[in-house]
């Protein structure tokens, strides 16, 4: 029998289209690992609600392999260590495993050297194959997508292994209860449930679901109070789900077709960013906003924490970030208006918010989580001007939001359409929802001014 094979998992939790698995199926024995490292992401670790998610695609998929009479072997410590004792236990003389290109896991696949074997098979194009004519990474959206379509359609998926050796002894392995991913004391993810099925089988069937309204989506994905998004973000994001199985699977719709396929070309315009720029996340796209005076102190942090909690007195922004705490999730129209609200209403450093959706969101991704939050801070490489603020009543009315307010604000319930979107301008706001922290007119001026400085 050939020595053994360690298929490496990471954010790529499906046995369909998964190169790296057909690789090591082909080269003999297959022990399958996932490593959960906090060490080498840092303070970039997996936030609250991925781990909730990460919880349930892990028991999926360790079902699935089950299925197929293989086994799923969790370990829990720094990722080169860990693998190399795999190896070394198993006397596995390979890693296999699908390309990332987050800092920590590109120094992670570095320091593996020889023994790891790359494979492509998390995005549409390889982001290091989509470059500007002299060799660089785009950092404009527009130049990019015109590049990358000259490289779709991508390749058609490929399918899963007929069959999955399994070594003549396996190696121990953790259990999902040892790595309390799931909150207790308290339960805060309650709500997750509801709205949220983790595995491949809930990732083909929220994909073969959303093909059969594409067509709409150029108009409902903007429509908080309409389910006109796909859903398919946390499936992607933990690669439940190839980016070209959903290019191929979803490929009727016209204009919205098109629209859709930008985003999830998207997610490949990220990783190029942090690829080429590591410290995105942390670190200004154009320094001279390291200049910019925002807020802090303690009137800074009350208005931080309103914000937070949905209780800034703007009903649009509080319907979203109640959302985003019960559920994991935000309609994607209302995630930019909340950040440009705390960044440009509430002159609150950007990096503040995106800590908070990396600890709130099931779908926290490291490149869009940063390039979102500066693309709309205008701190960012492609962004808009800091001077462009989103006027949230504005956004709430034009976009018809009146039935996700009284979803997620039921204080607001009985506020008649006309009025619910700025129920204080109204003369009808409830005594029990907080009045405006911050006037619109107050916000812009202050906002304005504070660019004006640097």
């Amino acid at each position: 029998m050939p020595d053994p094979v360690i298929l490496w998992l990471r954010q790529d939790l499906r046995l369909h289209d998964q190169p790296a698995l057909v690789a090591a199926a082909n080269a003999g024995p297959v022990i399958p690992v996932y490593v959960l490292d906090d060490d080498g992401p840092g303070d970039w670790r997996m936030g609250g609600a991925q781990r909730w998610y990460l919880h349930h695609a892990l028991a999926a998929l360790a079902k699935a392999l089950e299925a197929r009479g293989s086994r799923l072997i969790l370990r829990r410590g720094p990722a080169v260590e860990t693998l190399r004792a795999v190896m070394q236990e198993t006397g596995a003389g390979a890693v296999h495993a699908i390309r990332h290109y987050e800092p920590w896991w590109r120094k992670v696949e570095d320091a593996l050297g020889d023994a790891l074997t790359l494979h492509d098979g998390n995005h549409l194009a390889r982001p290091e194959d989509v470059r500007t004519g002299s060799g660089g990474q785009f950092k404009v959206y527009s130049s990019f997508w015109k590049a990358l379509t000259k490289q779709m359609p991508p390749p058609e998926p490929i399918a899963m292994p007929r069959t999955i050796g399994a070594p003549g002894r396996w190696p121990k392995s953790d259990t999902l209860k040892d790595w309390d991913l799931l909150p207790t004391k308290p339960d805060w993810a309650t709500g997750f449930a509801k709205d949220w099925t983790a595995g491949e089988d809930a990732a083909r069937k929220a994909m073969t679901s959303f093909g059969k309204k594409v067509a709409d989506y150029d108009t409902d994905r903007n429509m908080p109070s309409i389910d006109g998004s796909s859903r398919l973000s946390p499936h992607l994001h933990f690669g439940e789900v190839s980016p070209r199985q959903v290019w191929h699977a979803v490929d009727t719709g016209g204009e919205s077709l098109t629209t859709f396929r930008k985003e999830i070309a998207w997610r490949d315009f990220t990783a190029g960013v942090v690829m080429a720029m590591p410290d995105y996340a942390e670190a200004n796209g154009r320094p001279k906003f390291d200049a910019l005076a925002w807020r802090t102190g303690k009137a800074a942090k009350a208005d931080l924490k309103a914000w937070q909690t949905g209780q800034t007195g703007y009903p649009i922004v509080d319907a979203g970030m109640r959302q985003l705490w019960a559920t994991g999730w935000m309609h994607n129209r209302v995630r930019m208006i909340t950040a440009s609200f705390l960044i440009k209403h509430l002159l609150i450093d950007w990096r503040e918010g995106e800590r908070w959706f990396w600890d709130c969101l099931i779908d926290a991704d490291y490149g869009n989580n940063a390039v979102n939050w500066q693309w709309v801070s205008g701190t960012g490489v492609d962004s808009n001007m800091f001077g462009r603020i989103m006027a949230p009543l504005t956004q709430s009315e034009k976009f018809d939001a009146a039935g996700y307010i009284r979803e997620w604000v039921p204080e607001l319930k009985g506020v008649r359409d006309a009025a619910i979107h700025d129920p204080e301008e109204a003369g009808c706001r409830p005594r029990a929802y907080p009045a405006k922290i911050i006037g619109h007119r107050e916000a812009r001026e202050r906002a304005l001014a504070a660019a004006a400085r640097l």
